[in-house]
């Protein structure tokens, strides 16, 4: 027997846990690649990611009632994460007129028109649900001063907020936490998920961009609550849709809205404090 096959045995499998890890891992590094990659890059990413979980959305739709239709789904989704930059010239007021408009009267004459409104609601729910987050963190990327540390900083948080949450919830949770919608969440994991997220947020807002204090700790308490309400809604759709998760794209963690849930509310708040506060241009 070679020192190979001693290190490596036949029909060795890696465990869901190291699958897991080196999935993330390898999902972040592509993450944080595209962003210093420049804005070509950070377009380029958000119009894979929200692409393809408006895939995983229109396939999750069908299983809570009403499926999305794609030709609403898909270009209000794109137009959504690209309004406040590469589209920002496009009036959303229009869009959405065309939207109500030319999608009610659509069910008029297309296949499904019996379940219409709800198809329609699906759709243009769905299409604000993946779409804005995603403009919301275009906007931190570009604005100025520090945007691009602004958004790879509400990413950490996020990401500190659920390897928390995981790790003390795992080890120490006792109370359940919305045990009707995610049974294994807990109180503990939850709080340890948002004092992740204000220490990431004081390094990147305090240490790096040299804010007072103040404004690192509610940040960070609106990136740790905002992100657990985001993972709660997605796992809510899915025990409405019956399913474990909401595709088998990313080996060990499931589809690409799996990862993206907890992500997609904080850019929204964050954003909205920082121009309330004048901290950004």
């Amino acid at each position: 027997m070679t020192t190979e096959s001693r290190l490596m045995p036949a029909g060795w499998k890696p465990s869901p846990l190291l699958v897991r890890i080196l999935s993330a891992f390898v999902l972040l590094a592509v993450v944080i690649g595209a962003i210093y990659a420049g804005t070509y890059g950070a377009y380029a990413l958000v119009a894979l990611l929200a692409g393809l979980a408006l895939w995983e959305f229109r396939g999750l739709s069908e299983g809570m009632g009403s499926r999305a239709p794609s030709w609403l789904l898909f270009p209000l989704g794109a137009f959504f994460a690209f309004s406040g930059t590469v589209l920002k010239q496009v009036d959303v007021n229009l869009v959405l007129s065309l939207a109500l408009v030319g999608g009610l009267a659509a069910f008029l004459v297309v296949p499904g028109r019996r379940q219409g409104l709800g198809r329609w609601a699906m759709g243009l729910a769905g299409a604000l649900y993946i779409g804005m987050p995603f403009n919301y963190y275009l906007l931190l990327y570009t604005s100025k001063p520090h945007g691009m540390v602004w958004a790879l900083f509400v990413i950490f948080a996020v990401v500190a907020n659920d390897s928390m949450a995981l790790l003390v919830g795992s080890r120490l949770g006792r109370h359940p936490f919305f045990p009707t919608i995610s049974p294994r969440k807990t109180v503990e994991g939850a709080i340890a998920g948002v004092v992740g997220s204000v220490i990431v947020m004081v390094v990147g807002v305090s240490f790096i961009i040299g804010l007072p204090a103040i404004h690192a700790i509610a940040l960070g308490i609106l990136v740790g609550v905002s992100a657990q309400v985001g993972d709660l809604v997605e796992s809510q759709m899915k025990r409405i849709a019956e399913v474990k998760d909401s595709s088998n794209l990313i080996p060990g963690h499931g589809g690409v809205l799996d990862r993206l849930d907890s992500i997609l509310f904080p850019p929204i708040l964050v954003y909205f404090y920082v121009m309330m506060f004048h901290i950004l241009q």
